[in-house]
């Protein structure tokens, strides 16, 4: 099943995408006498239950029986309110390349554990306009990864039995707002004011079912061969693929879930692929210019830029870039020593 999000009246609603139309998941259920929560997350919350319901449902939209099509609707994220958003660090490439960029060592710890860093749940946003800062566009990048959403509540999951709680995938732009990401990691608190603006997931929640054919089945959870890109203004700029991985979502899971509950619309992302950002890219091109004896020019999203990312299977996520009208910035009130 493909699960979106829209706002319908100003009342957000849970859809089936199914042959490229968006069917209202609450009028269908009810044409076959049958009632299920109207958002998302309270879907989720129901956890095996919600989703058998949801299943009868699209075998009826599929079957004729039912076929109830929403208008005048504007799409949202899969999970416009997801109880938390971590984001993790699951691909070597992306990290050993930045690292090289910058001349410094790739850190062994990389490969004994996967680590994560929670992000704001509250501006989570679908496809369409992202508004962004004044300080948003000093070197505003974006970075293309796949996310899971968590369906099942659960605490000290082991890998093994990790992928049986994941209801779903979704493409995830991690937007990055990079001179205040590396003002502030200079301090060694992680990022904050650099990415909590704004991380976009989308266009719908894919259920593991509908990626069978792409499942590869490994000692510590499920890979997928699903390849990924993402375009700037129409043009490709990266290409990776998701079951380059180095630490699956199984693992990722279990340490997420150490001595605490994971619950139903957590949002979990994998980091970014390798070439998946202007941060690895610009670092990467630098160094073969100077090679050649020539200058790079770092290129970063501009006010009024389109980033669209594709991953098989999960869709196509489609943002433009908007630079607020009023002028606020927080990097002009850092106080003077």
């Amino acid at each position: 099943m493909k699960f979106v999000s829209f706002l319908k009246e100003q009342e957000v609603r849970v859809g089936l995408f199914i042959n490229d139309k968006i069917y209202d998941l609450v009028e269908n259920a009810k044409a076959i006498n049958q009632e299920i929560p109207n958002s998302m997350l309270e879907l989720l919350w129901h956890e095996e239950a919600g989703m058998d319901a949801a299943r009868k449902v699209e075998d009826a939209i599929k079957a004729g029986t039912t076929a109830i099509t929403p208008d005048k609707i504007m799409m949202l994220a899969p999970i416009p309110n997801p109880p938390s958003c971590r984001d993790a660090y699951a691909f070597r490439q992306h990290v050993a390349t930045a690292r090289r960029n910058r001349g410094v060592d790739m850190i062994p710890e990389f490969d004994q554990y996967p680590i994560f860093y929670f992000t704001n749940h509250n501006a989570i946003y679908g496809e369409g306009e992202i508004l962004v800062e004044d300080d948003h566009m000093h070197k505003l990048d974006f970075e293309l990864e796949v996310a899971i959403v968590v369906g099942k509540r659960g605490k000290n999951i082991s890998s093994k039995d990790a992928d049986k709680y994941i209801a779903g995938y979704t493409i995830m732009n991690d937007l990055s707002a990079r001179v205040l990401q590396m003002e502030e990691m200079k301090l060694n608190l992680g990022p904050a004011k650099g990415k909590d603006f704004a991380t976009v997931i989308g266009p719908w929640m894919v259920t593991p079912d509908e990626l069978e054919q792409y499942k590869t089945e490994t000692k510590f959870g499920n890979k997928y061969n699903l390849s990924m890109k993402a375009f700037h203004n129409g043009k490709q700029i990266s290409e990776g693929n998701m079951k380059d991985m180095n630490w699956t979502f199984a693992e990722i899971l279990e340490r997420a879930s150490y001595g605490t509950d994971i619950y139903p619309g957590d949002v979990i992302g994998s980091g970014t692929v390798g070439t998946g950002c202007y941060l690895e890219l610009n670092g990467t091109w630098t160094l073969e210019a100077k090679a050649k004896g020539e200058e790079h020019t770092p290129i970063w999203l501009q006010d009024g830029d389109m980033i669209e990312m594709t991953i098989d299977g999960l869709g196509k996520l489609s943002n433009k870039m908007v630079k607020s009208k009023e002028n606020n910035s927080i990097l002009a009130k850092k106080k003077q020593v």
